[in-house]
């Protein structure tokens, strides 16, 4: 009971600091935010999440779903069970390895998205500097 009337108290009084603080400080954060959201440098590195991102999200569910196939075609070909789980053993290593590979290439994909996004932050900063001095 004790923590539930802690808690009611915490809320109460947070709503009266925030309501004190009103709009307009909520504005001015706002702002804030959305200037630090706009530069060059936050850009660059929301640019490189995207890049890997969908670089993976269309590269990696089809080479899983391949090696899935592969793994339950080993396994249910004829043969005893112990040739069977050494055929989808076999078949899991190779999948896990093409698996890594494809990875690897959407990482180094992203490492060049990032290398293309932080020249153009760095060319939109210059402009800026530029245009405000």
């Amino acid at each position: 009971m004790r923590g539930k009337a802690a808690l009611v108290v915490g809320l109460v009084a947070g709503y009266v600091l925030g309501a004190r603080a009103g709009r307009q400080r909520y504005e001015q954060i706002k702002t804030q935010a959305g200037k630090v959201w706009d530069q060059p440098a936050v850009q660059g590195q929301v640019e490189k999440v995207k890049a890997f991102g969908v670089s993976a999200l269309t590269s990696v569910p089809g080479v899983v779903w391949k090696g899935a196939k592969s793994v339950t075609g080993a396994a249910s070909q004829s043969g005893s069970v112990q040739e069977r789980a050494e055929r989808a053993g076999r078949a899991a290593k190779q999948s896990a390895h093409e698996v890594a590979d494809v990875v690897e290439d959407s990482v180094d994909d992203a490492k060049r998205a990032e290398k293309s996004a932080t020249t153009r932050a760095k060319a939109a900063q210059s402009a800026s500097d530029a245009s405000g001095s």
